[in-house]
Formats: C-alpha cells, sequence, structure tokens
C-alpha cells in the first residue's frame, strides 16, 4: 500500500511546490477562476475525522466549496486559517466547505489541527481515490460547486479566503440560485 502512494506525494509535493512557485512569483489576485461549460462535481463518500459520513450529492441545494489539500505542503498550511476565518462568514448563509485531505491518516490530521483548528469537517481520502477523479492540478485546490452541482469555479494555490472579493463570489451563487 505504501508503494503506490509514495509515489502519488512525490508527484504531489512536486506540483505543490510550483504552485507555491508560481502565486508567489505572479501574486496572483485572489479571485476564483471560472471553470469553462460548469461541468457536474464527480461526486464521493468519504467520513471526516468523527467518522461521519459525508456525501457530494447529500450537498445538492447548496454551494459548497471544496478544497482538497495536505498538511505537507505549504501553501495548504497558510490557507487553512483564512478558510476558517471564511467558514465562520459563510456557515450562517447556507455554504457547505469541505476539506479533503489527500492520502494522510486520521492521527498526522489530528496533530496538525493541534497548530490550526478549523471547525469545518475534514475529509479522509486515504487512498487518494476522490483526487484521481477531480481536476486537481496541485495542492491546494479548491473547487466552487454552485447548487446545481456543478464545478463554476477552481482556485490553484493558496488564498485568503476570508477577502471580500473571495467571499461575494462565492455567495453570488447562492444569490443566483436563490433568484431562480
Amino acid at each position: 500500500m505504501m508503494l503506490t502512494l509514495k509515489p502519488l506525494r512525490i508527484t504531489l509535493l512536486s506540483m505543490c511546490l510550483l504552485v507555491v512557485h508560481s502565486v508567489y512569483a505572479e501574486q496572483q489576485p485572489q479571485l476564483l477562476q471560472k471553470i469553462p461549460d460548469q461541468p457536474p462535481a464527480p461526486d464521493f463518500s468519504l467520513v471526516d475525522m468523527e467518522g461521519v459520513k459525508h456525501k457530494l450529492s447529500d450537498y445538492r441545494g447548496r454551494v459548497v466549496v471544496v478544497n482538497f489539500w495536505a498538511t505537507w505542503c505549504p501553501p495548504c498550511r497558510e490557507e487553512m486559517p483564512a478558510m476558517e476565518r471564511a467558514w465562520q462568514q459563510l456557515r450562517t448563509q447556507d455554504v457547505a466547505m469541505l476539506a479533503i485531505n489527500v492520502g494522510e491518516d486520521e492521527d498526522t490530521i489530528f496533530e496538525f489541527t493541534a497548530n490550526y483548528p478549523v471547525e469545518f469537517p475534514l475529509l479522509l481520502d486515504t487512498t487518494s481515490a476522490v483526487i484521481s477523479a477531480w481536476p486537481v492540478r496541485g495542492l491546494p485546490t479548491t473547487f466552487v460547486i454552485d447548487p446545481a452541482g456543478r464545478l463554476v469555479y477552481r482556485a490553484i494555490g493558496g488564498r485568503e479566503w476570508d477577502a471580500p472579493e473571495l467571499i461575494q463570489q462565492i455567495l453570488a451563487l447562492k444569490t443566483a440560485a436563490d433568484r431562480r
């Protein structure tokens, strides 16, 4: 089992470092990239740190922020406090936030949360099966899914998720769905 995860971890680490370089080299703005054609988000069923099962399709009708991350990824670690601050703003707006840890065990994530406490669900993709089904190019990668279950936005690399312009983009999806 470890033999199959090691090449994936090396590949993801390389992708993570590439993302760090591109983010800091270009100083990308805090906006989300629109996904052309808005394909359906691949469904998944994963457990969180408390053993509760989360199925993406159960969130249909809500805007969902899905973040792929790992504890060993520097920009993932850096953006986690901003994700928690964003969650504190979004949770009362009927927006869901799910962070999918890629390939690590519960003990590793538990240790991480001692320094980076979060209240939104941290889901365990220990076999990396879910990340393989999504268009992830590096860690962290975050998707925003509209209430119809379509991939609308993507952010490759870390973000300040509590930045007003990002919160506004996320909430605009909810407002547009409420008008329909």
